[in-house]
């Protein structure tokens, strides 16, 4: 069990299908998917055309939104600093601030605190750097004059660092698809063991090139055979006609606090963190492991003192492969057991597609929503159901359900797993 209660006090979202929290948890709870074919990444000479495209999204409006709302050096800083950077930074900066405004602390952030800082994933700025590649190869001179300040996973910390006048520890970690439970492990743990009250994690949007898109079609990983046509109907998990994950933009942020600091404030509270865990499969290709799985939730249930009975809702990994998909459900139902036939399982990705390092954070931000209405979202576009899913995976139907504490499974490539336990706050 934790040292100390840390508890969620700010979210922050960014998606297609919604880009503050009401409207997100709206749209999932609807059905409504965030896939289309791509507009702002060229798909001429790739085999996928389809993703969760924010590309149009327009960030100087939703930073012009935050005037008057946040203090104004911190303001002008953002709406500067947004105007130069790539995008996928500049969506850092907006879901970080969006978090800490959200929580109510944005006013608090005073001169040399110990505020933690954590970014989740790496090789985010792809498109950026395919981009300048190109322009490298036509005209070496014309490469963007910061295209090595601004091609760093670490310019995303930096950043955030720089906008908010964060002071404490600040680091950026990768788990690949499992990047965002991994931050979130690494803020648990500042809190829980060096002196920090207040942590911050920011999944930023991984900005796909057509490099990524191509070699992970070729790989066999992303669908593009059957659905290029109909992109709403491609992410499709548990379903018999899934052939691989749609990539997709997404973003989001936590703010995290030790309970007796965000009740002294007076803080609203989302949630409360009872444990996360990570392990290695050491095997470096993309082969999920029922073995490894299971023994990771195993390992989390212990360390926070649940019994597998107490959790109500799993949040899935659930990308849409042949493969990953049933060894997920195999792990579940190895440390579930007759449990299994009572709990409720959905799948964020057949609507959102995969964020991938961001995706953890953007589908806990999605779980929590759903913990507090007591209302599940939808799997969507399972037409037929894989005869193997025996277990309530809300198969195209939003369901009521009260959740007293729920599972959030990420499992990245390389072998990378993290899961959290979350449970619905008490005092």
């Amino acid at each position: 069990m934790l040292k100390k209660r840390i508890v969620v006090t700010g979210m922050s979202i960014n998606t297609p299908i919604g880009d503050n929290l009401d409207a997100f948890l709206n749209n999932l709870l609807a059905g409504k998917s965030a896939i289309t074919r791509w507009k702002t990444l060229d798909s001429s000479r790739i085999y996928s055309k389809v993703g969760g495209d924010l590309g149009e999204y327009d960030i100087h409006a939703k930073i012009e939104s935050y005037k008057g709302r946040i203090p104004a050096d911190v303001y002008e800083r953002m709406h500067k600093f947004a105007g130069k950077f790539p995008f996928s930074i500049s969506v850092s900066l907006q879901i970080a601030v969006e978090a800490f405004l959200d929580s109510g602390y944005i006013n608090e952030i005073k001169d040399g605190n110990n505020i933690a800082t954590v970014v989740a994933g790496h090789n985010l700025n792809q498109k950026y750097t395919f981009e300048n590649h190109d322009v490298f190869n036509d005209e070496p001179e014309f490469v963007d004059g910061l295209f090595a300040l601004y091609g760093l996973d670490t310019h995303h910390v930096g950043s955030v660092t720089d906008v908010l006048q964060l002071h404490g520890p600040a680091y950026t970690v990768g788990g690949a698809c499992a990047s965002g439970n991994v931050a979130l492990r690494c803020a648990v743990d500042e809190i829980q063991l060096h002196d920090v009250n207040v942590a911050a994690v920011v999944a930023p949007m991984l900005d796909y090139s057509q490099l990524d898109m191509q070699g992970m079609a070729i790989m066999g990983a992303i669908s593009y055979k059957s659905f290029n046509d109909t992109p709403e109907k491609a992410s499709r998990p548990y379903d018999t006609k899934r052939e691989g994950f749609i990539p997709s933009h997404g973003a989001a942020a936590l703010i995290l606090e030790d309970l007796d600091h965000a009740l002294a404030r007076g803080a609203k509270i989302y949630a409360e963190i009872l444990g996360v865990e990570s392990s290695s499969d050491g095997c470096h290709l993309p082969q999920p492991s029922q073995v490894g799985q299971a023994r990771l939730m195993k390992r989390l249930l212990k360390n926070a003192g649940v019994k597998p009975e107490e959790v109500d809702y799993i949040n899935a990994h659930a990308t849409s492969t042949p493969l990953g998909d049933l060894t997920e459900l195999r792990s579940i139902k190895d440390v579930f057991g007759e449990h299994c036939k009572k709990l409720k399982i959905n799948a964020p990705k057949s609507m959102l597609g995969h964020t991938c390092w961001s995706a953890a954070t953007v589908e806990t931000v999605a779980a929590i929503l759903q913990m507090n209405k007591g209302e599940l979202h939808p799997s969507i576009n399972i037409d037929n159901l894989d005869p193997e899913v025996d277990i309530d995976v809300c198969r195209n139907e939003k369901k009521k359900h009260d959740v007293n504490i729920l599972l959030k499974n990420s499992f990245g490539f390389g072998g990378i797993n993290s899961i959290s336990l979350i449970k619905k706050y008490k005092k």
